[in-house]
């Protein structure tokens, strides 16, 4: 059990989850009014640990919104009508049905992905809160980038960090989500494609971690969709070893934070024709990806 703590001596219990990364946070409401020491510590701890487990939580739109701009300045997603009515801020990820239409994004992202890799300025992290769920199925998976990056061959390490790779919403949408409604003009006019860097810095900690996903990279520049997408699949099945990755189980009442920048996730089956699941995601803004040298 790792201590994080401030100059005041408080201090934040976070149990760890991998060798590579990730906390538990016990024994902490975030509906209540927080000390500015606490909240340091929580920011520090998702510095390190880059995915943080709050259980037993019990929060209102309004709370969740106001913990979440703690990280900082919130994204509202480019499928608005999956945004909870009167809280543009909170995505709903949900299979229920209410007067013949989906409350929320169904399906699931069971593909690893990094969220909103398909803007200019891609997500800082996205907090995930769930009301409902199965028990024993529709968990979510995790890869730490920064710990694939780290384990693979200097050759390839060397290679990547000379690419570029063009991420690109629209094609992932006609690609992997023909049972939701289409885009209209005006969602694919808001997410053209962009290029971001194959290896990325993060901003806090410095460390380089590979900038990949299953769902949104479309190809690498100067390479063709086909070769791109090979590689792609190569990088991917090596991060799946289980030494790089967490698989999360749910609870009603967790909270679950992650940092787009160094991690992968998705979604795991249930059964969504029988079962319910409903959550709220906040998603924070983030920065231009970049490569230091």
């Amino acid at each position: 059990m790792a201590q994080i703590a401030s100059q005041n001596q408080n201090c934040l219990n976070v149990r760890a989850l991998t060798p590579c990364f990730g906390g538990v946070i016990e024994g902490i409401d975030l509906s209540a009014a927080m000390p500015d020491a606490t909240l340091d510590l929580i920011l520090q701890a998702f510095a390190e640990h880059s995915l943080l487990i709050i259980p037993d939580q019990d929060l209102t739109p309004e709370k969740q919104i106001a913990f979440s701009k703690c990280f900082g300045a919130l994204e509202c997603h480019v499928l608005n009508q999956y945004c909870l009515e009167g809280h543009p801020e909170i995505f709903m990820v949900s299979n229920i049905e209410k007067d013949g239409r989906h409350i929320g994004a169904h399906g699931g992202s069971k593909k690893f992905h990094t969220d909103l890799a398909y803007i200019a300025e891609p997500s800082l992290g996205s907090l995930f809160y769930c009301l409902e769920c199965p028990e024993g199925e529709g968990e979510t998976s995790f890869i730490s980038m920064s710990a694939v990056y780290a384990a693979l061959p200097n050759e390839k390490r060397q290679w990547l960090e000379d690419k570029k790779i063009i991420f690109d919403f629209g094609w992932h949408h006609d690609r992997e989500h023909a049972h939701r409604p289409p885009m209209t003009e005006e969602q694919r006019a808001a997410t053209p494609p962009v290029t971001h860097p194959a290896v990325r810095t993060h901003p806090v900690t410095g460390q380089r971690s590979l900038y990949v996903s299953e769902f949104h990279a479309r190809q690498f520049v100067g390479l063709s969709e086909e070769e791109s997408q090979t590689v792609f699949g190569e990088l991917i099945e090596f991060a799946k070893q289980p030494e790089f990755g967490y698989t999360h189980s749910w609870t009603p009442g967790d909270l679950v934070i992650w940092d787009n920048r160094c991690l992968l996730h998705k979604a795991m089956p249930f059964d969504e024709e029988n079962a319910r699941r409903l959550m709220y995601r906040t998603t924070v803004k983030g920065d231009k990806p970049f490569l230091n040298t």
